[in-house]
């Protein structure tokens, strides 16, 4: 599988979960001041992009990235732009790390991005928290006691179908004004999740790390 990393500058809960998430052959984008996680774990960037206002001090990146700045006045944020350039590489996967935590704004703008792009490769990851949308059918991958949130998002959600979860659904609806999906649980190492129509925002919260 051809996966990008993207490392934004958001924060870290837990390293070492973190770093679990990286993969050999893994291809690195870090959105401007995200260079900070990859040196951390000592990583080479691919390709740095952004208006490169937030690089850590001293920073001077090698021979072996490609550099992509951009004015810093513009309108977008700098992972927008990376995950624009992500989405032109063809990935079959783009995990974005270091997107979650910090600034509420900065939060809910980076969930955004997901929902109006190719949603079925792209997840925010920072090793404790997973988040992706489901506009037909999902795996989870996790752990007996994970929990996992189902959030209908932009309109209810129908014909939700659950396996393997603690609180089952059948074929149900999930409404934008109620919180009948928060804090599930998975029975195992698998879930899934189906659904007719709508798009369905689903948090896994892994439960087994030591934080």
């Amino acid at each position: 599988m051809f996966r990008i990393l993207i490392f934004a500058n958001g924060e870290l809960p837990n390293l070492e979960a973190a770093r679990a998430l990286l993969q050999k052959d893994d291809l690195i984008i870090c959105a401007d001041g995200g260079v900070r996680h990859a040196l951390a774990f000592r990583l080479t960037p691919n390709i740095l992009i952004g208006d490169l206002d937030s690089l850590p001090a001293g920073f001077q990146p090698s021979a072996q990235t490609q550099v992509l700045q951009f004015p810093r006045d513009k309108n977008e944020t700098d992972l927008e732009l990376a995950i624009t350039h992500a989405l032109t590489l063809a990935p079959e996967r783009v995990v974005i790390v270091a997107a979650l935590g910090g600034r509420l704004d900065q939060t809910l703008a980076n969930i955004s991005l997901l929902a109006a792009r190719n949603a079925s490769l792209l997840r925010l990851d920072d090793g404790v928290e997973e988040i992706f949308f489901c506009n037909e059918q999902v795996q989870i991958e996790g752990r007996s006691g994970d929990l996992v949130s189902l959030i209908p998002w932009g309109g209810d959600v129908s014909g939700v179908v659950t396996e393997n979860l603690k609180w089952p659904l059948a074929a149900e609806t999930l409404y934008t004004n109620k919180t009948r999906g928060i804090s599930n649980e998975m029975l195992g190492e698998e879930a899934s999740i189906k659904i007719a129509s709508g798009s369905l925002l689903v948090v896994h919260r892994r439960e087994h790390l030591n934080l």
